[in-house]
């Protein structure tokens, strides 16, 4: 989604829109001004003046009851643009707040949410306009307030929906395993995109609001003593055939404010639409029970007290529409010690993420996950709290995800997303925080650290990109790195960079490391074990010389027979006589 700031950028090279933005800047300036620009009172008539021609100390005339024309035009562009400001802002404070809420944990709060927006959008709005005020009395600010309450759903909704689209994002997910608490991925990544649609929206509404309020005016449903383009369209149209040209003034304002504000609203969307286009080209942690017996695979590994990560019958199954199961992994048991690198593979789909997933705790709601045990460094993950196993994530367990540029948020520098988990594990100070970064930037082989800190994610090639989060991964010293395809989407060159640096890092440090891969290249170069896993279901698993030299599971077999290694070479092309 496009930052607010990209958005300007873009709105400030479109000449409609910046005729737009001056119309608006005037408008706001009159309503400001009002009281400077003209000496008549707004409210004073004079009976012996009604209807009186331009001219003299009424440059437009007067209405009907004998009020100037001209101070009733600049005080009521003050009186409606309050009003829709306060109509825009009231659905902006409930809209935004619910749809962020709603769209990024879901739950009760989104069934209820949703519930209520449709429920006020069932509502006849003059009728409960007209309910109101007949209780509290007329009052056009008032009017207002309500319309903006009518309003928010609307804005819940847009919201909502952005928030939704973007919670899923790899970026979102890479805040989560950095572990960053769930309000300052809102903060910082789920608000930039929210930002841009709420001011599209917000400039749409104030067109409406000016329309809504007017006619609430020439209704008689506004306050009396306050000057309006309504009520000034309320008094000409009863004197209509006496004076027309009254119909000109307030009909003309209203025309230009709605007019620009429309305009300015379509201006906008197309900025974002824009920067969306140029852009593309350049969850809750579910509960762990105990399992049933039922679940089979190759036992635990015995248990030594190097041990990081054990796994004892692991199953994670998901609801099928049918209401039936699904289940991705079935009965793994595996162990993770410190020091080694264990190579978690198989084809895709046979579940090695969804295994390293429940390490992490970063399995969708809506698995149902069972072990006999799960334990991290002696710890017991099946019990831990959310703000616990955040804690582990970016800290003492950290992650490599397998899409580099995907996981970068296009809205913040490199430097801001290394920086920002090194505080929140660390406590350490913005400026050595940064020295830190800076200082990892050099260790993973990039060659001009601050430049990289200072990029933006599209700034820097896809090998880079997984440098970055190579050093975001190790930045707060962890006992565990979870590396997940790290190589897949790079080239054969930097595949081998990559993969050399995670094995120094990982001895400098005496990490474990679970190596999830689907290429046993990447196994011979970098792994002491290997767990081999099929359909869910681990079926081999060994010291990795000993499984490439006697594989004992068929499929073991099949995957190693699947690689080119050790096969006849093609036959020499042989040229082919024309006939």
């Amino acid at each position: 989604m496009a930052h607010p700031n990209s958005m300007l950028r873009k709105l400030v090279r479109s000449p409609l829109a910046v005729a737009c933005l001056v119309v608006v800047g005037l408008l706001v300036l009159v309503a400001v001004l009002a009281p400077w620009l003209t000496e008549q009172d707004p409210a004073r008539s004079s009976v012996v003046d009604a209807l009186a021609p331009a001219g003299g100390a009424h440059p437009l005339g007067t209405d009907g009851v004998g009020r100037d024309v001209l101070a009733r035009l600049l005080h009521g562009t003050r009186t409606s643009l309050v009003g829709t400001l306060i109509a825009t802002g009231v659905a902006l404070l409930i809209g935004v707040p619910a749809g962020l809420v709603a769209g990024y944990f879901r739950g009760w709060f989104d069934a209820l949410s949703s519930w209520v927006a449709n429920l006020l959008m069932a509502v006849p709005a003059i009728i409960l306009l007209l309910v109101v005020l007949s209780v509290v009395g007329q009052s056009t600010y008032l009017a207002m307030a309500v319309f903006g309450v009518l309003m928010a759903p609307g804005v819940y909704r847009l919201i909502r929906a952005s928030v939704t689209a973007v919670r899923e994002e790899l970026y979102v997910d890479a805040a989560r395993v950095s572990g960053l608490s769930d309000a300052r991925i809102v903060r910082r990544h789920i608000l930039p995109v929210v930002a841009a649609p709420s001011i599209v929206q917000a400039a749409q509404m104030l067109g409406v609001g000016i329309m809504i309020q007017s006619g609430l005016e020439f209704l008689g449903l506004g306050s009396a003593a306050e000057p309006s383009y309504g009520s000034m369209l309320s008094d000409a149209f009863q004197n209509i055939y006496v004076a027309p040209l009254l119909l000109v003034w307030p009909g003309a304002a209203l025309a230009i404010a709605v007019t620009a504000f429309a305009l300015l609203g379509n201006a906008l969307r197309d900025a974002l639409e824009n920067v969306e286009s140029t852009r593309r080209r350049g969850g809750a942690k579910p509960a762990v029970v105990v399992a049933d017996d039922r679940a089979a695979s190759l036992p635990l590994p015995e248990r030594t007290d190097a041990d990081l990560v054990v796994l004892d019958r692991l199953q994670v199954s998901y609801p099928r529409p049918d209401g039936s199961t699904s289940t991705v992994v079935d009965g793994v048991s595996l162990t993770v010690r410190r020091g080694e690198v264990l190579g978690l593979v198989g084809e895709s789909g046979s579940g090695k993420s969804q295994t390293a997933f429940s390490v992490l705790g970063l399995l969708p709601a809506s698995a149902s996950v069972h072990a006999e045990r799960a334990e991290f460094d002696g710890a017991d993950l099946r019990t831990m709290t959310a703000a616990q196993r955040n804690a582990l994530r970016g800290g003492r367990i950290g992650y490599i995800p397998q899409e580099p540029m995907s996981n970068l948020d296009p809205s913040f520098t490199v430097g801001s997303q290394l920086v920002e988990p090194i505080r929140q594990h660390q406590g350490l100070s913005k400026a050595a925080a940064k020295e830190k970064a800076l200082g990892l930037l050099a260790r993973v082989g990039i060659a001009d650290p601050a430049r990289v800190f200072a990029s933006y994610p599209h700034e820097v090639s896809g090998g880079m990109a997984q440098r970055v989060l190579i050093a975001g991964a190790v930045s707060c010293e962890p006992d565990l790195l979870i590396a997940d395809e790290p190589t897949t989407a790079l080239d054969v060159t930097v595949q081998a960079e990559v993969l050399e640096l995670i094995r120094d890092l990982q001895q400098e440090r005496n990490m474990g490391v679970l190596l999830v891969t689907h290429n046993f290249g990447v196994v011979a170069d970098v792994c002491d074990r290997v767990a081999v896993m099929q359909t869910g279901r681990i079926v081999e698993q060994a010291d990795v010389r000993e499984l490439f030299a006697n594989p004992r599971h068929e499929y073991t077999r099949m995957l190693l027979d699947s690689t080119l290694e050790d096969t006849e070479p093609r036959p020499a092309l042989t040229e082919r006589v024309p006939s």
